[in-house]
């Protein structure tokens, strides 16, 4: 069963790896079935003789012991008139005991499985969004304007008074930037934000630059919110300062597991949080406004603070960079409007504006505030403490503050926990990563995007040592550099459709892309040596590594494409490999020859088939040529990809018997395992042969980008009497 590993070429659903057929690839089909009826004539008849039932219920099993189960009953399960059958939770695992151990494994930290008809229910309301997706920008005021008091202060206490006036301009910046996804989620009412948006309007260069710097500051903003988050516990407890980088690596699999568990699991654990956090600073800084006003708004006078270089614009531009890392998580509600409850677009867009207004809100209200107060960033404290004690005394409330503040930090990771696994599958729609990103965990959650972010967190996290000083200088580049490219973007694409309104929404975005364009360069220049020459490279090497993927799966698809004009699907240039296993009568052993006319069936062949492509019609003429039954398995993630296989099998011709089998719950290889050994059980002495497409790549980068269904089908199907698995394989440029 072969992966083809090229780009989509329809909508092929959220559950499926596999892409769909161009017109040009159906008329090819259409072609190459003419051709297989004119090579395979009257033995057609007998590839459909099957000795057993595909459907799994007509032939008789053999008799089991007293009080055992069918494994029918349990695994499989008649779906549609056409015969189709349905793979239950119970087939998803290997019937071994490391199977079976991995199940309850699973079962127990990440709960029982979901359908994948189950992922409407999944999808986030509007209360439960604006938390989970919002709480990396608004968690970011814990931090934001702390980075931007602590490059004013290295230049005294004189340079404090211009707090207020870089943060109104981060404040339009914030507002520019808002608006403006506004209108993206709106044009692109699918998600991808950024990538997409670059891609469709700039070019394949400028939405891998984008998406980069969009998955580097999604792992950024783990390690940052985790340090942040852990920052504040230890300004209350000093005492687990020691322990801060085991705590924060604590913290991320905490986020892991959880969102493993699913979207709607994440959203009870990771809501309330942010509320309260948000209740907490908005009490703050009414209390601090009132206490101002009780002394006619007069500023306290700053203390402490000695110059360590003078007022410069250099310094003044540093500033507003380290203080526009408020920012970050902006674009995340428009990666993740297919999450959101329909219509998506409209509730993203909503969920947009309550975040933009409470942050804005709670940016410039903390500033205004700590300014009045003359309060200034320093060791051991944080700035947010520091306004707490002075506001709320060191009771009840300061507590609540502490708790709140280091709560959402601590869970504002999870804003990155949606972005980056979505991101990914967008990307490897379009053949940029890998496909296993496309793939669907258990509950529902991109699970394999999922792992990487945590792992790639908790080590940038633990080699920086969980400060957060030195992760901010690397922070702000790869936002900003995907903000620029995504309005960009849309300034082209309102140039082009010109819809109602597009001048001014033009307008509106290419504000957001100058912008956004500004403080990415004076945050590359004036951090470059603190360590945002890392992110630029690191920038770099993803932009070279999804191009290089990209360039593999084109390939991949060119090698895989059909030519009725050279049907090298008929030839077999690479021997076969088959396999027998310890212990096999000699009945399992099945001849390779081809049959004479007047030969009586011999066995019976199986064929997984993912995709008809020139590797799967090499393995069915090959299956055919053995003069045997011959029957074709598809595993289906839903009803919606089987029926369109089923049209691309009729369109071929439906030489070979085909049988669908549904893997609701996703998985690949234990219900492929299970199926055949199903069909094994109805006739144990007859030898099945099973036939594997398999794709031979050049080199070790590029095995991970191919599933590699037909060998680890192969090893479970090795320890089975009876079963011959036979690898056809074809070799890739």
């Amino acid at each position: 069963m072969t992966d083809s590993s090229v780009e989509a070429q329809e909508d092929v659903g959220p559950a499926s790896a596999v892409s769909g057929l161009s017109a040009t690839e159906i008329a090819d089909l259409k072609l190459v079935g003419a051709q297989w009826r004119q090579q395979v004539g009257r033995r057609n008849v007998r590839l459909r003789d099957l000795p057993v039932d595909p459907g799994l219920h007509r032939f008789p099993r053999t008799p089991e012991p007293a009080g055992a189960s069918r494994f029918t009953d349990i695994c499989f399960v008649e779906t549609s008139e056409s015969g189709d059958v349905s793979a239950t939770a119970e087939a998803a695992v290997l019937p071994s005991r490391e199977g079976r151990l991995a199940l309850r494994a699973r079962r127990l930290v990440l709960g029982a499985p979901l359908a994948s008809t189950a992922v409407a229910h999944e999808r986030m309301r509007k209360l439960v969004a604006l938390p989970i997706l919002s709480s990396d920008a608004l968690s970011s005021v814990a931090y934001g304007p702390e980075a931007m008091l602590a490059v004013l202060a290295l230049a005294g206490s004189a340079a404090l008074d211009l707090s207020l006036w870089i943060s109104a301009a981060i404040v339009a910046l914030m507002l520019a930037v808002g608006l403006s996804y506004r209108q993206l989620i709106k044009a692109y009412p699918h998600g991808g934000g950024s990538y997409v948006v670059a891609g469709e309007n700039l070019g394949e260069i400028p939405a891998l630059i984008a998406a980069a710097g969009l998955l580097i500051d999604y792992v950024l903003t783990v390690a940052v919110s985790i340090s942040a988050g852990v920052a504040a516990v230890t300004s209350a407890l000093p005492d687990l300062a020691p322990a801060a980088v085991p705590l924060g690596v604590g913290v991320i699999a905490v986020l892991l597991i959880g969102n493993l568990r699913g979207v709607r699991e994440a959203g009870a654990m990771f809501s309330a949080p942010t509320y309260l956090f948000v209740l907490a600073v908005l009490v703050m800084v009414c209390v601090g406004l009132t206490q101002a006003a009780g002394r006619g708004f007069a500023q306290t006078s700053v203390v402490g603070v000695s110059p360590i270089e003078g007022i410069s614009v250099l310094l003044v531009l540093r500033a507003f960079a380290s203080g526009a890392t408020a920012m970050t998580g902006i674009e995340a509600i428009s990666n993740a409007v297919p999450a959101l409850k329909p219509p998506g677009w409209r509730n993203a867009r909503t969920v947009l504006s309550l975040m933009l207004g409470l942050l804005v809100s709670m940016f410039a209200g903390l500033v205004i505030v700590v300014h009045l107060d003359g309060l200034v960033p320093r060791p051991g404290q944080t700035l947010l403490s520091q306004l707490a004690h002075r506001s709320l005394g060191s009771g009840v409330l300061y507590g609540y503050v502490q708790a709140s503040t280091a709560l959402v930090l601590l869970l504002a990771a999870n804003t990155a926990f949606n972005g980056f696994p979505r991101l990914l599958s967008f990307m490897a729609h379009k053949g940029h990563v890998p496909r296993l990103f496309l793939r669907l965990g258990d509950r529902l959650a991109f699970s394999n995007g999922t792992i990487l972010l945590a792992a790639a967190a908790a080590a940038i996290f633990a080699a920086f040592d969980a400060k957060t000083d030195a992760l901010i200088p690397l922070y702000a580049v790869g936002v900003f550099v995907a903000f620029t490219f995504s309005q960009a973007g849309m300034v082209v694409h309102w140039h082009r459709h010109r819809e109602p309104h597009w001048r001014r929404s033009l307008l509106l975005n290419a504000l957001g892309a100058v912008l956004s364009a500004v403080v990415f360069v004076v945050a590359a220049v004036t951090k470059f040596t603190q360590g945002a020459w890392v992110a630029l490279l690191l920038i770099a090497l993803l932009v070279l590594a999804t191009s290089r993927i990209r360039r593999h799966y084109t390939c991949v698809r060119e090698a895989l494409e059909l030519h009725p004009d050279q049907p090298a699907w008929m030839t077999h240039t690479d021997a076969p490999r088959s396999s027998r296993k310890p212990g096999d009568a000699d009945h399992g052993r099945v001849s390779t020859a081809p049959a004479t006319d007047g030969a009586k069936p011999r066995g019976l062949v199986v064929v997984p088939v993912a995709r008809l492509d020139l590797s799967s019609l090499r393995a069915l003429a090959y299956a055919a040529s053995l003069g045997q039954p011959v029957l074709a398995v598809h595993l289906s993630p839903a009803g919606e990809e089987a029926k369109r296989f089923r049209g691309y099998w009729q369109l071929w011709g439906n030489h070979v018997p085909l049988q669908i089998v549904e893997s609701p719950y996703r998985a690949l290889i234990a219900p492929l395992a299970r199926y055949i050994e199903e069909l094994h059980n109805q006739q144990p002495v007859i030898p099945l042969t099973v036939v594997l497409p398999e794709l031979i790549v050049k080199h070790f980068w590029q095995r991970p980008l191919h599933n590699q269904v037909s060998r680890r089908l192969g090893r479970a199907l090795r320890h089975q009497p009876g079963i011959l698995t036979t690898a056809i394989p074809l070799e890739l440029p």
